[in-house]
């Protein structure tokens, strides 16, 4: 049975904001990997993440932001991440994410956390 995973996609000003629905896992990860591709194409490199209805997430889709984050950094990004279950954000925890990433309690305040930088 496929899982159900969605992502839509927002512009605020200069900042792409990708909202992550579902399960992402080794069959959906795909998915997040080509949207990042994309948004590297078209120099959209200031991302947010918003995981609020980010249901669970396998080491697949840990690989994916692992994959990326290097790659838009050095070209002058991010990937903020914005909204995590408490279930979510324990297994990017367990596995030292909170000290390689920007992780925000709402998507406000990863906006103002790019607004700040400027």
């Amino acid at each position: 049975m496929m899982k159900s995973f969605t992502i839509t996609k927002r512009q605020e000003e200069h900042i792409t904001i990708l909202e992550i629905n579902g399960e992402l896992d080794a069959h959906t990860a795909f998915k997040l990997e080509q949207q990042f591709k994309n948004l590297i194409e078209i120099e959209a490199y200031h991302i947010i993440v918003n995981c609020s209805n980010l249901q669970y997430i396998a080491s697949a889709g840990l690989g994916v932001f692992m994959a990326y984050i290097e790659d838009i950094r050095n070209l002058g990004g991010d990937i903020k991440l914005s909204d995590m279950t408490g279930d979510v954000y324990h297994v990017f925890d367990l596995l030292g994410f909170p000290s390689l990433y920007d992780i925000h309690k709402n998507e406000s305040e990863a906006l103002s956390s790019y607004k700040n930088q400027k």
